[in-house]
């Protein structure tokens, strides 16, 4: 599928959403990306774990890892796209961890792959879970990469789509100002704030 293809069916099944959010950052947006609309279809998540998986077509991947709840399904695709083994990493105590009797080999070459990436913070995580298992992170994959203007990743991403979205300080929100109610959606809650 193009470029042009992905974003329609982004913005067809709803995952492309607008109003006042609050992301996990804490930052506040006027936009926020679903990814788990897509997975709603699983044609829809064949569709993009496929092409993300042909963005590394030419590495060596021994184990696809995704961080919880976002990079789950996706990590499933991209996995079963490129034939090989998936695992999740998940919070335990507030950090990610391996748990359920997932665990990295000594010197596995591992893909780490996220829905939407906005300031890294979940996928450097994971990519460092991976280094202590004694793993070797080949590449970082997304969906969607959310930039955030003055959010600068220390890592390339190999991204499906981009997009440059402003994120304000709560403080300095011009939808708080407006009284525009605000939401948190995403994984760990999804409600008014």
């Amino acid at each position: 599928m193009s470029h042009n293809d992905l974003l329609s069916l982004l913005s067809q099944t709803g995952a492309w959403c607008k109003g006042h959010f609050l992301l996990s950052s804490g930052r506040h947006s006027d936009q926020y990306i679903q990814c788990a609309r897509l997975f709603e279809n699983p044609l829809h998540g064949e569709i993009f774990g496929t092409a993300l998986a042909r963005e590394f077509q030419n590495c060596v991947v021994d184990v696809v890892v995704g961080p919880a709840l976002g990079g789950i399904l996706l990590a499933y695709d991209v996995g079963r796209s490129l034939g090989k083994r998936v695992l999740f990493a998940e919070r335990a105590d507030g950090k990610m961890s391996f748990r359920r009797g997932f665990c990295i080999k000594p010197g596995e070459k591992v893909l780490v792959v996220e829905d939407v990436v906005t300031t890294g913070g979940s996928v450097q995580e994971v990519a460092e879970l991976v280094r202590q298992s004694g793993g070797n992170v080949v590449g970082i994959g997304s969906i969607v990469l959310r930039r955030s203007p003055g959010v600068d990743l220390d890592f390339s991403v190999k991204t499906l789509l981009e997009f440059e979205v402003p994120s304000y300080a709560p403080d300095s929100c011009p939808l708080c100002s407006q009284g525009i109610p605000i939401t948190k959606p995403g994984s760990r809650t999804g409600k008014t704030a």
